[in-house]
């Protein structure tokens, strides 16, 4: 048996008061509000995240940037045909190609061709 303090079977089985009453102890009726539950997956699976697609990114000093108007074109570090990165509050999860919207011809959108796993995410995002 482990000796964490954060165990919860050791809790429950040594009869010792919770530290944060409002949180009930372990036991069955515990397991019924654990995260894995339906109800409470269907709140997380609700809250909303900022899916950005990365064509690619320019540096240049600000005395460039001032000089930027309409019509001026800012290369950007990927070519044309690259794969471009789909990120989720900031972290790469897979890669894609632009495609246009088959029902909209006025919009883009992305095919994935790749999602990234774990180590290959800390790469580039």
């Amino acid at each position: 048996m482990s000796n964490s303090p954060f165990d919860d079977a050791d809790l429950a089985s040594s009869g010792t008061a919770a530290v944060f009453p409002s949180v009930p102890a372990a036991g069955p009726a515990a397991d019924d509000a654990r995260i894995g539950d339906a109800r409470n997956l269907d709140s997380i699976l609700r809250i909303p995240v900022l899916i950005q697609v990365v064509l690619g990114s320019a540096t240049m000093p600000v005395a460039d940037l001032m000089k930027l108007g309409r019509g001026a074109i800012v290369a950007l570090d990927h070519r044309v045909g690259e794969p471009v990165d789909v990120t989720v509050n900031g972290r790469v999860v897979a890669r894609g190609e632009i495609v246009v919207v088959e029902e909209d011809n006025s919009r883009f959108g992305v095919s994935l061709t790749e999602i990234v796993g774990p180590a290959d995410a800390g790469l580039k995002g």
